[in-house]
């Protein structure tokens, strides 16, 4: 994995991963009670936020346990377990079954969504470039226009070199990241490296390192470093589209990208999940996914809950009617205002 810098993370990383070993969940018995304990005990003790969200898991656990009585099915199982990390409010945590995944969705669902794929075909048109996943073209004004909607999409260095040659006389480029889940981290160091002359500081990483609630190795730096072997690279004006559905990696690539001077966040506030995702089983083989590591900003502020953006923009009906999306025009204005100053 290329910097972020994310290379000093592995041997952390192993080091986590082997507390995460299943001997203590290996003594519960495959019964909907012994999974239903496996599972608590993986939260209590792996767990990275149960501390900030000030959750008393021990109450968890009091309320939920008499509760396995009640259960005669698998469905009816996995369903009082997604009742249980509910509470948890994350949408890295989830059981996965081979029938369903319990899962948490609400950090976007409650949420306006601020993007409408109908409208933005009126920006992308038919003629657009697609490259490593991304699609881009140049508006009437002459502004870049850049919609990436995965960073499960690979896209490297050569694809940012084809887009930033095709872009590289705009005015400025509008990143579009609204409705992106996430994916992976090194298409976020491959994207962001496009916009930044020098190393900059993007925060903190710190691993889970024992059974305690507030037991984390200590705090070490992440960096985001300029492309080495990149032929174009961007520094004009450059605005990052959000909504409540950017998530993980896409909240991570809003982190790195607002430490940059010539880059402005817009939109709605993001979904956050900054935690990064480990795995364990339970002793029925289902699997469980949970944030075992904190990502901090580099104020060493929890950015999990979501990040607010520079200038707060909604989506209104009257644009919409109009098939206008309000935040890609505001931003179009802003980054208009910026070059005739």
């Amino acid at each position: 994995m290329k910097e972020f810098r994310f290379i000093p993370l592995i041997p952390l990383l192993v080091l986590s991963l082997s507390l995460f070993s299943c001997d203590k969940e290996d003594e519960y018995n495959n019964t909907p009670s012994g999974n239903m304990e496996a599972l608590w005990q993986i939260i209590d003790e792996h767990y990275c936020f149960l501390d900030s969200k000030k959750i008393n898991w021990d109450s968890v656990h009091t309320a939920f346990m008499p509760r396995i009585k009640k259960v005669t099915t698998q469905e009816s199982l996995l369903n009082l377990m997604d009742e249980m990390l509910d509470i948890l409010q994350d949408g890295h945590v989830n059981v996965s079954t081979s029938f369903n995944i319990a899962r948490y969705w609400e950090w976007f669902e409650s949420y306006p969504e601020n993007f409408d794929e109908k409208i933005q075909k009126n920006y992308l048109k038919t003629d657009y470039y697609i490259s490593g996943g991304i699609k881009y073209t140049v508006l009437d004004d002459n502004i870049g226009y850049i919609y990436y909607s995965s960073f499960q999409d690979e896209t490297g260095e050569y694809n940012m070199d084809h887009i930033l040659y095709r872009l590289a006389l705009c005015r400025g480029i509008i990143f579009d990241i609204r409705n992106n889940g996430g994916g992976e981290l090194t298409n976020v160091q491959n994207i962001a490296s496009s916009f930044t002359e020098s190393k900059v500081l993007t925060g903190y990483v710190s691993h889970k390192t024992g059974k305690g609630h507030s037991d984390f190795s200590k705090p070490y730096p992440k960096y985001l470093y300029p492309r080495s072997s990149g032929t174009y690279n961007y520094y004009k004006q450059v605005v990052v589209l959000t909504n409540r559905n950017c998530y993980s990696a896409a909240n991570e690539f809003v982190n790195a990208m607002m430490q940059l001077p010539n880059v402005t966040i817009m939109g709605d506030k993001t979904g956050g999940g900054s935690g990064f995702p480990f795995s364990s089983e339970l002793p029925n083989g289902w699997g469980v996914r949970f944030s075992a590591s904190l990502s901090l900003s580099p104020q060493m502020k929890q950015i999990e809950f979501g990040i607010n953006p520079d200038i707060p923009v909604s989506m209104t009906k009257e644009d919409e009617d109009k098939g206008l999306d309000t935040i890609i025009e505001t931003a179009r204005k802003h980054i208009n205002n910026q070059y005739l100053q």
